[in-house]
């Protein structure tokens, strides 16, 4: 005798719905309306965003060029079902998001730079498909922070390989987001 264990459609959340779950304290994010939870990723991963962030939120205020976000601040890049996706740091341009634009809730606006800090639990491969995600809702620019080997991966829209960055190495903003540069030493320095 064969034993049915019956199943049940998963329901799908929406963004309002992951709002309300943050408000509670459940920390996530939504894949095509499936809730996938976040964890605080420590102390070196927070360090490393702060201090990147830092410089980038410095240099595009000074120059006007547009807005630069933290974590947990999550992008509404699909409906119906919902996604809702949190980069460690983002940086939208001021002609994507003219100031004075900036969403309370999710940004629907897809930010031009996507900046993801490995944690200790990501796998490489997870990490290269949040960047090829990234790239396919129209974010111009990743990179991909890798705290144990102190090196930067650099994937563009429109090429298919990473260029890695070493400690050796300066990061450039390019097109993207003019006049940045970044000694990777001073990132990574403790």
């Amino acid at each position: 005798m064969a034993i049915v264990t019956p199943t049940f459609p998963a329901t799908l959340l929406t963004a309002e719905d992951l709002l309300r779950l943050d408000a509670q304290g459940v920390c996530g994010e939504l894949v095509r309306g499936v809730f996938r939870e976040t964890m605080s990723a420590g102390q070196l991963h927070g360090k490393l965003a702060l201090r990147l962030g830092a410089r980038l939120a410095d240099h595009a205020e000074a120059h006007g060029l547009g807005t630069v976000v933290g974590t947990d601040s999550g992008i509404l890049v699909e409906h119906d079902p919902d996604t809702v996706r949190e980069p460690d740091l983002a940086f939208t341009s001021a002609a994507r998001l003219p100031p004075g634009q900036v969403s309370v809730g999710y940004a629907e606006v897809v930010p031009d730079l996507v900046v993801e800090v490995a944690s200790p639990n990501d796998r490489l491969g997870e990490l290269a498909e949040r960047a090829a995600m990234w790239l396919g809702f129209g974010v111009r620019l990743v990179w991909v922070v890798h705290p144990d080997s102190k090196t930067v991966d650099i994937r563009s829209a429109g090429t298919d390989a990473a260029e890695t960055l070493t400690e050796a190495d300066i990061l450039d903003g390019g097109s993207v987001l003019p006049g940045f540069t970044y000694p990777l030493s001073r990132l990574f320095a403790d």
